[in-house]
C-alpha cells in the first residue's frame, strides 16, 4: 500500500471537503448515462442541497460519491482522498445516511450506536455523552433499548441519523433526510445541521423539496435528466422569493 504523505492532502482538506469532477454513471455497457459530466465541489461550513425531481440522478450521484456503487468516468475526492483509490481514508471522513435506512433490525438501537462507534474506534469515554445529546435532537429515549426491528419507519431513520453522527464526520451526506420524520424532528434536525456547519463540518443531502433546500442551504446543485443544470449560491433574494428560486429549478 501506498504511504500517504499528509501534507499531500493537508490543503485541500481543509477548505474543500468534497470535490466531483466529470461524474458519469451507467448500470449497463449499452445503457444510457444515468448521470453524466457532474462537477461540483463543497467547501468546509456549508450546507450543500442537491436538488431534483423523482428520477433526476439525485441518489446515483450520492452513491457514486459514497463509493457505494462504481464509477462509469470521472472522480471523486473527500478531503483530498479519491474514493475509488483510497476508500477507507475518505470513508474515515464522511458517513452516509440513504433513503432505504438501512440498519441490523436484530440489535437493539443501543447496540447498533455501539457498533457504529466501534467501527470508528470512538473512545468509551465519549460514547455515552454522545448519544445522550444526539438523543436530544432525536428523542428515542428509553425506545433507544428496543430491538429496530420494532421500530417505525420514522424511528428507523433516527437511529440511522444518530448511528450516522457518531464518528462526528467532517462530511455528512443524507439522501431525502427529512421523508419519514415528525415536524418536531424536522426542526430539530434543521437546527442541528445549522450548528453543525457552524463547527467547521459540511453537509451535502438530497431532496426534491424546494422549500426546505431554499431555507436552510447555502448552496444548491441543480440536476436534471442526469445533468448538473444550475449551481447556485443562495442568498436573501433567494430566499425570500420562493417564485425566483422555482424559477431556476424548472429552467425558465
Amino acid at each position: 500500500m501506498k504511504k500517504l504523505n499528509k501534507r499531500e492532502f493537508e490543503s485541500e482538506a481543509d477548505c474543500t471537503i468534497l470535490q466531483v469532477t466529470a461524474l458519469y454513471k451507467r448500470y449497463g455497457k449499452n445503457a444510457d448515462f444515468a448521470i453524466s459530466d457532474i462537477s461540483f465541489q463543497c467547501t468546509q461550513g456549508e450546507i450543500v442541497g442537491v436538488l431534483g425531481i423523482n428520477g433526476a440522478g439525485k441518489s446515483t450521484t450520492l452513491k457514486c460519491i459514497t463509493g457505494m456503487i462504481p464509477i462509469t468516468k470521472g472522480s471523486v475526492k473527500i478531503c483530498g482522498y479519491d474514493i475509488e483509490k483510497m476508500p477507507l481514508h475518505a470513508k474515515k471522513n464522511f458517513s452516509f445516511v440513504n433513503d432505504s435506512h438501512s440498519v441490523f433490525v436484530k440489535m437493539t438501537g443501543k447496540q447498533y450506536l455501539t457498533f457504529m462507534a466501534d467501527v470508528y474506534k470512538v473512545p468509551y469515554e465519549e460514547r455515552e455523552q454522545l448519544v445522550a445529546k444526539l438523543d436530544e435532537i432525536f428523542k428515542l429515549g428509553d425506545d433507544i433499548n428496543k430491538l429496530i426491528e420494532s421500530y417505525s419507519h420514522g424511528m428507523k431513520q433516527k437511529i440511522c441519523m444518530m448511528g450516522s453522527l457518531m464518528h462526528n464526520p467532517k462530511l455528512w451526506i443524507l439522501d431525502e433526510p427529512m421523508i419519514g420524520l415528525d415536524p418536531r424532528t424536522q426542526g430539530a434536525v434543521i437546527d442541528f445541521m445549522r450548528s453543525y456547519v457552524e463547527s467547521g463540518k459540511t453537509i451535502l443531502f438530497s431532496s426534491h423539496n424546494l422549500d426546505l433546500v431554499r431555507r436552510i442551504c447555502d448552496r444548491v446543485v441543480i440536476i436534471k435528466k442526469g445533468k448538473l443544470v444550475a449551481d447556485i449560491v443562495m442568498n436573501d433574494e433567494l430566499r425570500s422569493q420562493s417564485t425566483l428560486f422555482e424559477s431556476y429549478y424548472i429552467g425558465e
